[in-house]
């Protein structure tokens, strides 16, 4: 067992977990191995951002206002955005489509598992059941790619 193998999985799969297992693979570890590294990096990935969410969403705010009101204080002209835009009905419609559990299967994974778990987050974080789904759209998602990337690459 490599560590410094391990590590860099655990790593990658904070980050962007579809390619971790595809790593683990090519580094030569086992099917379990890989699967487990993988799960337990995004899992981790998770957890921080989908509970620390409110409090990075927050800060965003703050530093937003912040922002505008030094624009104002130095009479800067400030354009104001849309509210409907193309990327937030896109969103929008992602969302009725998927509904809960294509949004936490699937966000984090196709993005990346912290943006994808602060979106999770921010739509269905007073729901119960939005972070298991998570994990386990985790696991779901981490036996298919590490299963893909051991027929494909063997």
């Amino acid at each position: 067992m490599n560590w410094g193998i391990l590590t860099s999985i655990f790593i990658l799969a904070t980050v962007k977990f579809m390619f971790a297992p595809f790593t683990g693979y090519a580094s030569g570890l086992s099917f379990w191995e890989t699967f487990f590294t993988s799960i337990a990096g995004g899992s981790f990935s998770a957890t921080i951002f989908f509970f620390f969410s409110e409090l990075i969403m927050s800060i965003s705010h703050k530093r937003k206002i912040k922002n505008e009101e030094r624009a104002i204080s130095e009479s800067k002209i400030l354009k104001k955005k849309k509210k409907f835009t193309k990327t937030n009905r896109a969103i929008i419609r992602v969302k009725r489509t998927l509904g809960i559990y294509g949004i936490c299967f699937w966000a984090p994974f196709f993005l990346s598992v912290p943006i994808g778990s602060i979106i999770v987050a921010k739509f269905y974080g007073k729901q119960r059941e939005a972070f298991p789904l998570i994990i386990v759209g985790m696991f779901l998602n981490a036996f298919l790619m590490t299963s893909l990337s051991y027929l494909l690459l063997h």
